[in-house]
Formats: C-alpha cells, sequence, structure tokens
C-alpha cells in the first residue's frame, strides 16, 4: 500500500502523553517563579477545603436547626455560608492571577530563548524548515505551554485535592453512600480514556493545518507584488479559502467529540446522583440516615464530579503541551553554527588574534585550496538496494587567493556557482572537500562572529529593516553617529537621506518599502562600509543605481579598497574591468583566470561574455 503523501509544512507526529524528561525540562522555566507557584497552590488548597463548606452546613441546618426551629442557626450557617462563597471568590481571583502570571512570564522566557536560538541556527537549516512552522514553534506551540501552568498543572493539582478532601468526607459521613456513588468512576475514566484518544488525533490535524496555513500566508504577503502583477488575486484567495475550511473542519471534528464528552459525563453524574437518592431515600425512610445526610451528600457528589470532569479536560492540555513542548525543545536541541556555540573563546579565536593585528581593518588574505560543495546528495533506489548516485557538485576544485589591497572578480553565467563561494566564505555552508583559510587559518576553526565581523558585505537583493535609516546603516556593533554620517558621505548616501523626512532618523517601511531600489542599495553600501571591515564583498553592488551615482561610488571604492582584500561578484562585466585577477566560473569550475586584457586576448569564455554584453567590442 502506498503511503499517504505527506505535506512540506506537515507537523511532526505527536509523542508520548507523558514525558518526564520533557516535563523537568519545562520545569526549569518554573524554577525562577516558584513563588507564584506555591501562592497559587495554597489558595487552591483553600478553595478545595472551601468546597467541603456548602454540604457541611446543608447536613446541619437540615437535620438540627430545622427540627428544632433554631432560626439562630440557620441564619449563621447562611452568613457561614456567604464567607466562604466571598472567600472562595477571593482564592479564585488570586489563583487565575498567579497562575496567568506564570504562564505569561514562561512564555516571555521561551519565546525569547527560542528567538535568540533561530538567529544561530545554520543557513541549510531554514532552506529545508518552511517558516509558517516555525512561527507556529514561537507563537501556537508556547501558547500551549501557557495553558498547562494556567490552566492545567497548578490547577490540576488542586482538582487532585478537592477530589481527595470530598472523597475523604463522603467515605467518613457514609461509606455505605460513597461507594454507591463512587460506582460510576470506572465508566467516567472509560469515557474520559475514549476522549483523549479522539482529541489527540484532531489535535494533531488542527496543528498541521495551521501549520500550513502560516507558512502560506507568510509566502503570499511576501509575494504580494507577483501575486498582484500576474491578477492571482482570485486563485489564492480559492488556496487560502481551502487551507481555511480544511482548518475549520479540523476544529469542528474535535468539537464534535468535546460536545460528546462533556454530556456523557453529566449522564453519568445524574447516574451517580439518582443512585445517592434511590440508596439514601430507602435507608432515611427506615431511620437509618438522615435526610440532612442525603442531601449533604447529593452536593458533595456534584462537587465531586466537577473537578473529575476538568481533570479530564486538563489531562488533554498536558498531552498539548507534552506535543508543544517536545516540538520546541526540539527546534532548541538543533544545533546552531560552531556546534551552537555561539561567542565561545579558545585556540581558534588566540590563533586568528596572533595571526591578524589587533584593528579589525588589519589585512586579511582569503585562499581556496581546492573546494569542492554540494547542496545535497540525491539518493536513488537501484533495483533491490539503495546506492547513492554522484552528488550535484556546485563548486569543483575551486582554488585563489584573495590577497589585501587587491580585488578578486567572479564572473559566469547563472548557476556557475559565484554565490555559492561567497556562501561558503561566510560560512552558510561548509564545503564537502578542500579547505577556506583566513591568514592560514581555516575558517571552521575561527567563531563565525568573529569570521563575519571581518567582512563587510553588500548584496544585490538588499534587506532593510523597518525601523530608522541610522539603525540600518549602523548594524555593526560600536558604529557611531559620526561614523554613521561619515559612511553615508563617502557612497553619496548623504544626498539621499537629506531628501527624506527626519533624514537619519526617518522611518523605513518593511524590507525599507519605502523608498526605491537604488536608495535602498545606498544604504546598504553605507552599512558596509560603516562597519570598516577587512573584506568587502560585493555582489553587483551598484546594479540598481543611475551612471552619476555609480561613478561616486566606484571614485569612492577606489580609496575604500586600499589595503583592504576585494571579492566582487560581477553580472555587468562593465564593473569590473580594473580588478587585479577576474575568475570565469563555468559549471562549477575556473575555467579562465587574469586580468580583463588578458582574458580578452584569451578569446575564450570571457570574451565571448563580454561581446555579448558590449557588442564585441575591444579593450
Amino acid at each position: 500500500m502506498t503511503a499517504p503523501a505527506t505535506s512540506f509544512h506537515d507537523d511532526d507526529s505527536l509523542g508520548r502523553t507523558y514525558d518526564r524528561r520533557l516535563a523537568r525540562r519545562l520545569l526549569a522555566y518554573v524554577r525562577p517563579y516558584r513563588t507564584l507557584v506555591v501562592g497559587a497552590l495554597a489558595l487552591l488548597l483553600v478553595d478545595g477545603l472551601l468546597q467541603l463548606v456548602g454540604p457541611l452546613l446543608t447536613r446541619e441546618v437540615i437535620d438540627v436547626a430545622l427540627p428544632r426551629r433554631d432560626g439562630a442557626l440557620v441564619v449563621r450557617a447562611a452568613l457561614l455560608f456567604t464567607l466562604s462563597l466571598l472567600a472562595g471568590f477571593a482564592c479564585a481571583y488570586g489563583e487565575t492571577i498567579l497562575t496567568s502570571l506564570l504562564g505569561q512570564r514562561v512564555m516571555r522566557d521561551l519565546r525569547a530563548e527560542l528567538f535568540a536560538h533561530l538567529q544561530t541556527l545554520p543557513i541549510r537549516f531554514f532552506d529545508r524548515t518552511p517558516v509558517g512552522r516555525l512561527v507556529t514553534r514561537v507563537t501556537s506551540d508556547v501558547e500551549s505551554l501557557n495553558e498547562l501552568f494556567t490552566a492545567g498543572v497548578v490547577a490540576g493539582l488542586g482538582d487532585l485535592f478537592t477530589l481527595l478532601a470530598i472523597g475523604v468526607v463522603m467515605l467518613v459521613t457514609d461509606w455505605r453512600l460513597a461507594l454507591a456513588s463512587f460506582a460510576v468512576i470506572p465508566f467516567v475514566w472509560l469515557t474520559s480514556h475514549l476522549f483523549q484518544r479522539a482529541v489527540r488525533t484532531h489535535y494533531r490535524d488542527i496543528r498541521t493545518r495551521l501549520a500550513r496555513i502560516n507558512a502560506f500566508l507568510q509566502e503570499r504577503i511576501s509575494g504580494v507584488r507577483v501575486v498582484q502583477l500576474f491578477n492571482r488575486e482570485r486563485d489564492e484567495g480559492a488556496r487560502f479559502d481551502a487551507l481555511n475550511r480544511e482548518h475549520l473542519e479540523a476544529h469542528r471534528r474535535s468539537i464534535t467529540v468535546y460536545a460528546l464528552y462533556f454530556p456523557a459525563i453529566e449522564v453519568l453524574t445524574s447516574v451517580a446522583l439518582a443512585t445517592v437518592i434511590v440508596a439514601g431515600a430507602r435507608r432515611a425512610e427506615l431511620g437509618t440516615l438522615t435526610v440532612g445526610t442525603v442531601a449533604a451528600f447529593l452536593q458533595l457528589l456534584r462537587r465531586f464530579f466537577q473537578p473529575l470532569q476538568d481533570l479530564s479536560d486538563k489531562f488533554n492540555t498536558l498531552q498539548q503541551a507534552m506535543a508543544a513542548s517536545e516540538r520546541i525543545f526540539g527546534l532548541l536541541d538543533t544545533p546552531g553554527e560552531d556546534g551552537g556555540r555561539r561567542g565561545s573563546t579558545g585556540g581558534a579565536t588566540d590563533r586568528l588574534s596572533d595571526l591578524l593585528p589587533p584593528a579589525v581593518t588589519a589585512p586579511v588574505t582569503i585562499t581556496f585550496e581546492d573546494v569542492w560543495f554540494h547542496y545535497d546528495a540525491p539518493h536513488v533506489a537501484a533495483a533491490e538496494n539503495e546506492t547513492r548516485r554522484e552528488p550535484e557538485w556546485v563548486l569543483r576544485g575551486v582554488s585563489f587567493v584573495a590577497a589585501p589591497g587587491r580585488t578578486l572578480a567572479l564572473v559566469g553565467h547563472t548557476g556557475a556557482g559565484k554565490s555559492t563561494i561567497i556562501s561558503l566564505l561566510l560560512r552558510f555552508y561548509d564545503p564537502q572537500r578542500g579547505r577556506i583559510l583566513v591568514n592560514g587559518v581555516d575558517v571552521r576553526e575561527i567563531p563565525v562572529e568573529r569570521l563575519r565581523a571581518l567582512i563587510g558585505y553588500v548584496q544585490q537583493d538588499i534587506f532593510l529593516f523597518a525601523g530608522d535609516v541610522a539603525t540600518n546603516i549602523a548594524l555593526a556593533s560600536g558604529v557611531s553617529r559620526e561614523g554613521v554620517a561619515l559612511a553615508a558621505s563617502r557612497v553619496g548616501a548623504d544626498r539621499v537621506i537629506a531628501r527624506l523626512p527626519g533624514g537619519y532618523e526617518h522611518q523605513l517601511g518593511e524590507r525599507g518599502s519605502s523608498i526605491s531600489v537604488g536608495e535602498r542599495q545606498l544604504l546598504s553600501f553605507a552599512r558596509a562600509i560603516a562597519a570598516d571591515s577587512a573584506v568587502l564583498v560585493l555582489d553587483e553592488a551598484t546594479s540598481a543605481v543611475d551612471s552619476e551615482i555609480e561613478a561616486e561610488i566606484q571614485r569612492a571604492l577606489a580609496e575604500l579598497m586600499r589595503g583592504r582584500t576585494t571579492i566582487a561578484v560581477a553580472h555587468r562585466l562593465s564593473t569590473i574591468v580594473g580588478a587585479d585577477e577576474i575568475l570565469v566560473l563555468h559549471h562549477g569550475e575556473v575555467r579562465e583566470r587574469g586580468t580583463h586584457r588578458e582574458l580578452l586576448r584569451h578569446d575564450d569564455l570571457y570574451a565571448r561574455m563580454w561581446a555579448l554584453q558590449v557588442g564585441g567590442g575591444r579593450e
């Protein structure tokens, strides 16, 4: 039988209902707030004891006050009952406040830790993990843990205490009636067990469909320009409506289970009450049991089944929380870059410090030694066994040296491997073969934050954060306001900024959408200059600016490249004619290398690319 297809956004299967290891890890987040837990438990215990006041007072009034016609005792009982209700209200209010504070603080800590950890994960993790699933982890899954603390564990302990207290009082009051009342408990357990199994399946269904909705929303909102450009609004609306209906149907099935469960418990409660009435009436008629005791038992029984019913619902909350915590801790356990040891120091850092002068702008030599890289190694099934096919290498034996004060340019057709070289240098990925060295030190031995602090990177696809202009330029740590202004002036961005309302305080839209592409690229260039890095990596840095501004940037680059190591990825060959060395990549291999004039004289790949772009001219 063919296995059913699963969506890329489907959630992982649910683990055990209760996992002691996960519970211990959750407890670590609660420990700093133990005072809140103790306070909530104390209030719940008091509230549990107060549940006994009403039935006991009822028995006293019926069996003592009414036969004696003691109006004063009735008044005292009414006052005591009123006070117990007020005290119960105060306990419930305080417990709700304390458990809500506990849940919110645990959620705050978990979300902060999740966000911090997400930023340390390698790029390859995000390549294979849909954004919708990550959003679900940080929002819905964490919210499930909030329900565990606000209406689950602490309240569940209170319910257990209430059950124990009421059960003891029932047995002490009349053990025969108590046993008759407890006769329906096995049926309550069976009903609750069936309910939990059904809800478990529907809960996973709901979460899977929620992850799909989150992923669909994120992708369509990010690509809304494409949706509108191709008039896809109606089609995408129909697809979202289908996802939304699936989510609705999953919730409807879950609600149906709840709608059957609670009436079933009510029926069983009514059966227990009827049993007490039948058994108690006969004994009351014979004079072996008082009417007040029967009345008290009816109230106690009603109070007994309420926490029993709540415990089944809380068991479902515990199950959801365990599933959510399993996914959350699975994400937290995913190794980050450098094995999750961001900011670690040790021998590699010391070696780098010995080889580099103290200043961050120190001369840096970058060496690629026979580097081979592929993104995935596909597997194919052969006749009766699984065999590994030769991976599709993106880079094949790439070697070069980028020296201080010199510009190395990378050119080639789309898919030749230019961007992959930059990704390897920035350690978004690591090569399968060969080495990448920074002043003789393998980049895998250098903490990533130290490595990336050496590199100023200007991307072709500019990403600016929502916020003011100055903050976007000063992303590198330690950049002063004066440094921001100087960097902007050196690339001509100061004239653009001066035209913006508020200047450096101007608030940019998401991804910098409130300014033009060329203006965003200028700000990105100023950001790289402000970092004052030892290495400049330029990915067609002038592709979106006009000729006048490009000439300005080129003049600034001549000054900025002096003493620095520069690697430029070029799509327009006219931007790298002055490079000290040009590497021509073809299918992941370096097919040609030399200066612009040398490569034109060679009359091969580079010459043909140049002829296509400039119409066959020669320099």
